[in-house]
């Protein structure tokens, strides 16, 4: 997991993304255990308070569970969870028509902008 300080995105957000990013690509499984608080504090070199908070986030979203004295995992996709929430879809939304605006703006083909999408798809 990279940490880019000169992102734009708070680094719980990044921490955030990247556990994310790293179950969608496979590389963490539901059940898997990750790292305590302390471990990913200490392996990213960012205050521990940083990782609760992104730890908290990735449970309130329903990604992780944390079983007190066994420490986090992936939680399984269940049937209700995989319907996305209307807020969720509206934040979204705007986005990307954020992001598309910039796009256009900078004359950035819609074919590449296609190509993109599907180098990222998972």
């Amino acid at each position: 997991m990279y940490i880019d300080p000169n992102n734009k995105d708070a680094i719980y957000e990044q921490i955030v993304f990247n556990i994310k990013k790293d179950i969608l690509q496979g590389i963490l499984s539901p059940e898997d255990k990750i790292l305590s608080v302390r471990e990913m504090s200490k392996k990213l070199g960012v205050n521990p308070n940083t990782v609760a908070k992104a730890y908290k986030e990735l449970e309130y979203q329903n990604v992780i569970v944390t079983i007190k004295g066994r420490g986090s995992f992936i939680k399984r996709f269940e049937e209700s969870d995989t319907e996305i929430d209307i807020q969720t879809q509206k934040k979204l939304k705007k986005e990307l028509q954020s992001w598309l605006v910039e796009a256009r703006y900078a004359k950035i083909p819609k074919d590449i902008i296609y190509e993109w999408i599907k180098e990222e798809e998972y």
